[in-house]
């Protein structure tokens, strides 16, 4: 049932959609209802009378229960709805099917940068990768000196120089998960695609020592990778001199890096939503899941992550694992979520922001069975832990927090070359050494916001663009981004301070 006021989006829902503000009193003729409350965009209403202890339907799908009785017409949310308990589904693979992939000679191409191990960046950086916050400050007064000599000047072929720092590095264990997924944050930046040359640059007495990762993942070529520790250089100073002369050779190097015609499965897609709001789950979503299942067919890669975000909705994926096994690692990762919130004294349910609840959202049920819908239809392949890299083709897991920064930190790790990030309250994430398209998914904030959004889907709930239309449009953004054409994050020289790793250990 549609009207131009509000949209339902299942038979089997008790609620619609609001596609613009309603005022107590409407007439809503096509749902025989007339408004109770004020009804924000992209809030909830009832369709019929709902008794207290009633499940709420949106998608066809529990989304909690009604804490109160709630009128015909009234405004469903957080002051009358809460979390419920769900059964998760065992059924692995119940609704996998066979994936079709179109031939490399018909596959769609982009211009990438093919590097010597055959991986393939989409932009073309020098890289300074910090072992331990204490050298943080030195890796970025390198790169000031850097901007200072004017030594990009003379290599327009280079991007640009991102020094990767972060908080962490010291006093934690060395023999645990914990350790190991901010050594793999630090290690999938350092050998990332995107970067033509990385100096890894330590103080030399932390705990996270370079020669740990370099015996646990194998150093790379040494003419796209150096390193060195304030200690043995003599100080900050010998550090930055040292430094200087490493950049010469490797922005060089850098600049002889030429873009070359590849087919798209050596695209791998980093799947993000942030700021979501009751549009997200309607239209942005929906439209980046086309686009996911067109990158697919054309042998490429995307990785959702957000592990607490999926929460509830996770059958939608465990019913298209290729394997039980799969399925099984998935339903792992969310029952260490279970245990991970209980331990801290939290709960799964306060995912949902108050800007998530601003815009619409009630549960996480809700707002997860919304999130998930930017994985489009074809089989989950493979599931990862954070910053694994990333080895099957086609849709793939790879778990992180909710928090947008961290878990695209994770996502990049693993070899994400590209981000797709949606929002709906209006995001202005940028990532540096990796491109982020921004995708609105309401017409109000991309007007409001258009010299960070980089694409409107709010088109969708106008009227004016079907899913498939706007998944078509960010499939074609997708190829001209990984390009070389610019994303309104980049434009603004937004990312240089959005590397922040998972840290889940003991700090001592």
């Amino acid at each position: 049932m549609q009207s131009p006021d509000i949209l339902t989006l299942n038979d089997r829902d008790n609620i619609a959609v609001a596609l613009r503000q309603i005022e107590p009193g409407t007439a809503l003729p096509q749902a025989g209802l007339v408004a109770q409350d004020a009804i924000p965009s992209g809030h909830k209403l009832s369709l019929t009378a709902i008794a207290s202890g009633q499940e709420i339907v949106k998608y066809g799908s529990i989304i909690g229960v009604a804490t109160q009785d709630i009128l015909a017409g009234a405004h469903v949310h957080v002051h009358n709805v809460a979390m419920t308990a769900f059964e998760r589904s065992d059924r692995y693979g119940a609704h996998a099917r066979p994936t079709e992939v179109l031939p490399v000679a018909e596959r769609a191409t982009f211009e990438g940068y093919v590097r010597a191990d055959g991986s393939v960046g989409t932009r073309n950086y020098v890289g300074i990768v910090t072992s331990v916050n204490c050298s943080a400050s030195a890796a970025k007064l390198l790169t000031r000196e850097a901007e200072r000599a004017g030594l990009l000047d003379q290599y327009p072929g280079v991007d640009g120089i991102v020094p990767i720092v972060h908080g962490a590095g010291c006093c934690i264990g060395t023999d645990d998960e914990a350790f190991r997924k901010l050594q793999r944050a630090i290690w999938g930046h350092a050998t990332h695609a995107n970067f033509a040359s990385v100096l890894m640059l330590g103080l030399g007495c932390e705990a996270n020592q370079i020669p740990l990762m370099l015996e646990a993942y194998g150093r790379p070529e040494d003419e796209t990778f150096h390193y060195y520790t304030l200690q043995s250089a003599g100080g900050t100073r010998k550090t930055i001199e040292k430094g200087l002369q490493w950049l010469e050779t490797a922005l060089d190097q850098a600049s002889k890096a030429k873009r070359e015609t590849v087919d798209a499965s050596h695209l791998t897609v980093a799947l993000q939503c942030g700021g979501s709001d009751g549009y997200s789950g309607i239209t942005a979503n929906p439209a980046l899941g086309h686009a996911v299942d067109l990158l697919v067919r054309n042998g490429g890669t995307a990785a959702l992550a957000e592990t607490p975000e999926i929460y509830g909705a996770e059958n939608l994926l465990t019913d298209r694992a290729a394997s039980p096994e799969v399925g099984q690692k998935l339903v792992d990762l969310l029952e260490w979520w279970e245990d991970y919130a209980a331990k801290h004294g939290s709960e799964m349910n306060n995912n949902p922001t108050p800007g998530n609840k601003a815009g619409g959202l009630t549960t996480i049920l809700e707002k997860s069975l919304g999130a998930v819908a930017k994985a489009g239809s074809t089989n989950l392949n493979g599931v990862y832990g954070y910053g694994e890299k990333i080895t099957a083709k086609g849709l793939v897991f790879v778990d992180s927090p909710g928090y947008d920064p961290v878990s695209i930190t994770g996502e990049v790790a693993s070899g994400c070359n590209l981000v797709c990030f949606t929002t709906g309250r209006g995001s202005c994430y940028g990532n540096k050494p990796v491109p982020s398209i921004k995708i609105a998914s309401n017409s109000a904030m991309y007007g409001h916001m258009q010299e960070d959004m980089d694409l409107n889907c709010g088109t969708i709930a106008d009227g004016s663009e079907t899913v498939t239309e706007a998944g078509e449009r960010i499939f074609d953004m997708i190829l001209k981004t990984a390009s070389g054409q610019q994303t309104k994050s980049e434009e603004l020289d937004i990312g240089d301070a959005e590397f922040a790793p998972w840290q889940t250990y003991a700090q001592m």
